[in-house]
């Protein structure tokens, strides 16, 4: 097993099992805001229980290991497709491992070969920079909550969301409330103003990357993720939709182009087994340092 493979099967188990300090935390926060003896605050401590026990055994942290997203960051003249046969080997393993369940099946006969490899599976998304730096972030994105995603094509009139910052708000609280608790609340939301249907989606799912405490460069869209957050948090869905304070962790919006005669709101749900991790490689494919 070479070098590359060893530290991608080490990312994956570490991703499965381990939840980020910055996700912990929140959770933590959370569990101290709800009310003492409500089904909120228990539903939140079985949930830092199963953190405990996941990392304690090395075990996932779901049974839905998700869908497994490589996001990499790499010098210009990067041999992507060598790492990318590397990762699918590495993919393999984990499962092998049992760090992943047997989770991907064709979409036409329904069958399950047990690698969670096929077409489009795991997903690569590769970024070019002038750093000699070599970076490899990883989300694990569960079915439940990625059902609960949601894209919004604005204007809406029969939500009186219009094409500005109040009709985003509008919509992705609508989501939230469609939601209900399904997708395993507390969630935290990815959201893309703008660009394409397909490239919406895309970046929203990037906003899982950043740390759950940063905030927005943006004052604008800084403002909204604050205001959605606390609204979101007012609602009482509560952790599982069972009531309480904490609907959300976690707010993260972006923006991209768009052409006059489209205005896309999309919107990723991430449940609260967030699992995202990421490491840099030096040029032996060793793990130089962890990113979360």
């Amino acid at each position: 097993m070479s070098q590359l493979q060893d530290s991608l099967v080490e990312l994956i188990r570490r991703t499965s099992a381990e939840i980020p300090d910055d996700v912990h935390q929140a959770i933590l926060t959370s569990l101290n805001n709800e009310k003492q003896g409500t089904i909120a605050e228990n539903a939140m401590k079985i949930i830092d229980q199963n953190i405990a026990l996941a990392k304690n055994k090395s075990q996932p942290i779901c049974q839905d290991t998700g869908s497994i997203l490589f996001y990499v960051d790499c010098p210009v003249g990067f041999d992507q497709i060598t790492f990318a046969q590397t990762a699918r080997e590495a993919v393999k393993l984990a499962t092998k491992k049992g760090y992943l369940r047997q989770n991907s099946v064709d979409s036409l006969t329904g069958k399950n070969d047990g690698t969670n490899c096929g077409p489009g599976a795991p997903s690569f998304h590769f970024h070019q920079h002038r750093s000699d730096e070599v970076s490899v972030k990883l989300a694990l994105k569960g079915g439940g909550c990625e059902n609960v995603g949601a894209q919004y094509s604005l204007p809406i009139e029969k939500m009186q969301a219009n094409r500005d910052l109040d009709g985003c708000r509008k919509v992705i609280l609508d989501a939230v409330l469609q939601a209900q608790g399904k997708g395993c609340g507390p969630g935290i939301l990815g959201v893309c103003i703008g660009g394409d249907r397909a490239t919406g989606y895309e970046m929203s799912k990037t906003q899982f990357l950043r740390l759950i405490p940063d905030r927005n460069p943006v004052p604008e869209l800084d403002a909204l993720e604050q205001d959605i957050l606390k609204t979101a948090n007012e609602l009482g869905i509560g952790p599982m939709g069972f009531g309480g304070k904490t609907t959300l962790l976690g707010v993260k919006i972006c923006a991209a182009n768009r052409l006059p005669a489209s205005f896309f709101v999309s919107i990723s749900y991430m449940c609260w087994a967030f699992r995202r991790q990421g490491v840099t490689l030096n040029a032996a494919g060793e793990i130089g340092k962890w990113l979360y």
